[in-house]
């Protein structure tokens, strides 16, 4: 595998995070991964829950490993109709107001129409209020300014907007050419682009694993929980390939893959940490250990449910999480190469 080869993995990245689904809302995306899939003859069931998995039979069927990404998204819900027309917010996923201040959005009708607009503070003008900079951004302040002729709730409810309406972030996704990715929503479908990356490149080569492999499309990580509920009983190991969160006092950044050994759940499994760590080395993975002092993944989600697996956590280095964030192409390069490495490699005897 050469850095050429993530140019596909950043095209499909681009393709997700355009498709908007924030927890809750996540058909479209997922019926997106299941044709593509479908294209390559890759074999796919969507759960009840909306997840879709990928099953890789390997050579010991008696043991199981599975992979997580999730493709739910941060976004809002309509609260409240104003009485000029402005909807009020309330938040799915864990952001700070602040983060989403400006953003352009779009709200999707329980129709199926979209109707765009801005997410603002109510005092947003310096002309006309005070404490435009000082006002709490929360979700008394924050609103959306809809691109349409609104003067009350009755002109808003004319275009099927009503409570419960989901609202989406434009990820404004941009390529540059010093090798970033930058959009919003990279969180997490730069792992679930890798994913599908990694899927193509085994079904193509015709490659037959060690160990019956699950590949979950999980869609509801950013509220708690994920793909969980169908984690075979044969599972031994478990990864959520997430991203690894990068800021003062951490390790990681946005150009090698991020491992980790704690986050506010506690420690990840030490054996499948330090197996992570060994294959890095061996194949001259450019690799950093991490603890993220305010994160939770699917895996230790799984860890609460009960199940008894090994969970691990790696991930793309990404620049300000549940922002507006960004990654290096060496980073998504050095993820993919390591999920391959893993999922290639025999489970170290105990």
């Amino acid at each position: 595998m050469e850095l050429k080869d993530t140019k596909q993995t950043i095209e499909v990245i681009k393709q997700l995070v355009q498709i908007p689904s924030p927890s809750g809302n996540t058909g479209r995306v997922i019926q997106f991964v299941q044709k593509w899939l479908e294209e390559r003859k890759i074999p796919s069931v969507i759960t009840n829950k909306g997840s879709l998995i990928v099953t890789a039979e390997g050579e010991d069927t008696s043991k199981h490993r599975v992979l997580t990404a999730h493709v739910d998204t941060l976004g809002a819900m309509v609260k409240e109709i104003k009485g000029d027309g402005r909807l009020k917010l309330s938040m799915i996923g864990g952001f700070r107001w602040n983060a989403a201040e400006g953003e352009y959005c779009s709200v999707e009708t329980s129709k199926g129409n979209t109707v765009t607009g801005t997410i603002l503070m109510h005092q947003a003008s310096v002309h006309v209020y005070k404490d435009a900079g000082t006002a709490n951004r929360d979700e008394q302040n924050i609103e959306v300014r809809l691109d349409e002729v609104v003067h009350n709730a009755e002109d808003t409810r004319a275009l099927g907007i009503e409570v419960g309406d989901f609202v989406s972030f434009d990820p404004r996704v941009e390529v540059t050419q010093s090798g970033f990715i930058k959009s919003r929503h990279l969180d997490d479908k730069a792992s679930v682009g890798i994913l599908m990356s990694v899927l193509e490149k085994i079904h193509t080569g015709g490659e037959k694993l060690p160990y019956t492999t699950h590949f979950i499309i999980a869609n509801n990580e950013e509220i708690g929980y994920g793909g969980n509920s169908n984690i075979p009983q044969e599972t031994v190991e478990y990864i959520a390939v997430d991203m690894g969160a990068l800021g003062d006092g951490q390790a990681s950044d946005e150009f090698t893959v991020s491992i980790c050994a704690k986050d506010s759940s506690g420690p990840y499994h030490y054996g499948l940490r330090k197996q992570l760590v060994e294959l890095a080395q061996k194949y001259d993975i450019a690799y950093k250990v991490d603890l993220y002092p305010f994160y939770g993944s699917d895996a230790s989600a799984a860890m609460k449910a009960g199940h008894d697996v090994k969970h691990g956590l790696i991930g793309a280095g990404i620049d300000s999480s549940h922002a507006n964030e960004r990654t290096h192409v060496t980073s998504i390069y050095h993820t993919e190469a390591l999920i391959y490495r893993y999922i290639t490699a025999v489970m170290p005897k105990e």
